[in-house]
């Protein structure tokens, strides 16, 4: 039996993945961890300790062990390959896009340490860019789930997935946005709040933040439509179309650079099908820096308060 956590609760997003390895350890033989020496950062350690039989090391060599991935995969195995984001999308990004992603490997590839979420670990490792280098990958399926309990349901659909995949694990706590009854489905958006002046399309912890934003907004009579888009790729056309349509604009909201990632996926998408005003929030083109998770959103502008005041502005 496979326990999630309560709505509310703030869970770090590498503790799921923890907990969701060695769940599908036990339910099913047909896939192995690749580590990189940092199970302890990534939330792999319980599947290393539970299960040692089903990681393959290779220590600190995330470009081998990202061209063995694609080796492993042709074995039949589905080699799920883990790191942080910095080694596993830059480090390592030309061995994924030509040993896993242009042969068409059945590979998945889980990072941790994205956005400003890593926190004290500084610029280095707060990767910013992953989205859009991964989004630019020909048929990579590119994930950020909002929380712990979503990833625990993306998990096992990613292993049913034919083909390569990209998915951001969180580091720091984040508000567990999700109930156990939630459901997952690749290239599926989810509105988890109506409205109709304007819409939020938030990914990953930014979409706590969009709810606490749009609370805010209501008690002021602006009426928010929040949109949890945890697959950047393939993006929901028709949830997006649909904000363009039924809202006066769109807000999009990222743990990212404002370039490649979340917002210039809707915006190509409302550009082509139905154009509308929009505003980004994101990182603005610069490096992050050392500081606590929950300090470093207000200081790059990516907190709930930045939802807010772009949708103000926006309306």
């Amino acid at each position: 039996m496979l326990d999630y956590w309560t709505v509310g609760e703030d869970v770090s997003v590498r503790d799921a993945f923890g907990r969701i390895l060695v769940h599908m350890a036990a339910e099913r033989s047909d896939w192995v961890l690749l580590d990189a020496d940092v199970a302890g950062g990534t939330g792999a350690k319980p599947l290393v300790t539970q299960y040692p039989d089903r990681v393959m090391q290779f220590g600190i060599a995330e470009q081998n062990m990202m061209a063995a991935a694609g080796g492993v995969a042709d074995t039949g195995l589905i080699p799920v390959v883990s790191t942080f984001g910095a080694f596993g999308c830059m480090r390592a990004h030309e061995q994924f896009r030509t040993a896993i992603a242009y042969p068409e490997r059945n590979a998945k590839l889980c990072c941790s340490h994205v956005g400003l979420d890593v926190g004290p670990d500084g610029a280095s490792a707060q990767m910013l860019e992953d989205l859009a280098t991964m989004r630019a990958i020909p048929g990579v399926v590119v994930i950020s789930p909002a929380d712990a309990n979503e990833f625990m349901k993306a998990f096992p659909v990613i292993l049913d997935h034919q083909g390569p995949v990209y998915m951001r694990i969180g580091r720091s706590p984040t508000p567990v946005v999700f109930a156990a009854d939630h459901t997952f489905e690749i290239g599926k958006a989810t509105r988890v709040r109506e409205g109709s002046d304007v819409t939020v399309i938030a990914t990953g912890v930014m979409v706590a933040r969009a709810l606490s934003a749009a609370e805010t907004l209501a008690a002021e009579g602006v009426s928010v439509r929040v949109v949890n888009m945890a697959t950047i790729k393939p993006i929901d056309m028709a949830e997006v179309i649909a904000a363009a349509v039924e809202t006066k604009g769109i807000v999009t909201a990222e743990d990212h650079n404002i370039f490649g990632g979340l917002g210039s996926a809707v915006a190509e998408c409302a550009a082509q099908h139905h154009p509308a005003k929009m505003k980004f929030v994101g990182v603005n083109d610069t490096f992050g820096k050392s500081g606590e998770h929950d300090e470093l959103p207000a200081m790059f502008g990516i907190d709930a308060k930045a939802v807010y005041a772009a949708c103000k502005e926006l309306i």
